[in-house]
């Protein structure tokens, strides 16, 4: 398999504060990663320093394969973010939203083309939205924000998209419907899935990151409760329902 991310000995945080420490991690071309861990663990963080939006306080992140510095375009990233931090009531529409995927492409005053129109309109059929292009965000539903939002990270067909709680607020229908999109989307490009949901996470992933300060990864999804009760620092236990489990944490106390 191909190294898409490479991850040597990274630390971060934020202040005089260390939220991950020594991490290393490859993430590999049409892996679906899952990455997983306790909140507070340093999950976001990871994320912030492969998006460039927090620079590590020692390590590396290299980025394959390597393109030369001579104006070619460095690896494409798609980001869904955390619900919460999507304002709703910013007037902006499902088109737009879309849209504004590729604005990176683009100087801030440039119009979108016809082409790139078109190429909106396929991410919106295939996102389930179609007949509501014109509709403002703040009268969608979550399942219908998040695919939106999801629409605006693959516009571009990136080479990696990168989701954080992306579940967070999804009634289960949605919830079902949003990964059978990204089983679609793996087909052409690598996922980067971050939750606290260790059940559904485990039916739909490839491989599995947990975070908690440091880093563990286990490379497929054969893991078991010990693992898990490991790396979270705490007991575990997977209940079923349906085709989407939940997770139980099991009594434990906290020093």
């Amino acid at each position: 398999m191909q190294p898409l991310i490479e991850i040597q000995h990274l630390s971060a945080g934020y202040d005089n504060r260390t939220v991950l420490r020594d991490v290393d991690l490859t993430v590999y071309d049409r892996d679906f990663l899952g990455i997983i861990g306790p909140n507070g663990g340093g999950k976001t963080t990871l994320i912030k320093c492969i998006l460039g939006l927090l620079k590590p306080q020692s390590g590396s992140i290299t980025f394959h394969p390597q393109r030369p510095a001579n104006g070619h375009a460095p690896l494409t990233i798609g980001y869904l973010p955390q619900y919460a931090s999507i304002d709703r009531k910013f007037p902006i529409t499902v088109q737009e939203v879309i849209l504004s995927g590729l604005s990176s492409c683009k100087g801030l005053s440039t119009r979108f083309t016809a082409d790139e129109r078109r190429r909106a309109a396929r991410v919106i059929d295939r996102m389930g939205l179609k007949g509501l292009e014109q509709k403002a965000i703040g009268t969608l539903s979550g399942g219908q924000l998040q695919c939106a939002l999801l629409g605006r990270a693959i516009i571009s067909d990136p080479e990696v998209v990168i989701l954080d709680e992306p579940s967070t607020y999804l009634d289960r229908r949605f919830e079902a419907r949003l990964y059978e999109l990204l089983t679609e989307i793996n087909r052409n490009c690598t996922i980067i899935l971050v939750s606290h949901d260790i059940g559904t996470v485990l039916q739909q992933v490839k491989s599995i990151a947990c975070v908690n300060e440091t880093l563990h990864y286990h490379p497929d999804t054969g893991i078991t409760s010990e693992w898990l009760e490991q790396n979270f620092n705490c007991p575990i236990e997977l209940l079923g329902h349906g085709n989407l489990p939940h997770r139980i944490l099991g009594k434990h106390c906290h020093d």
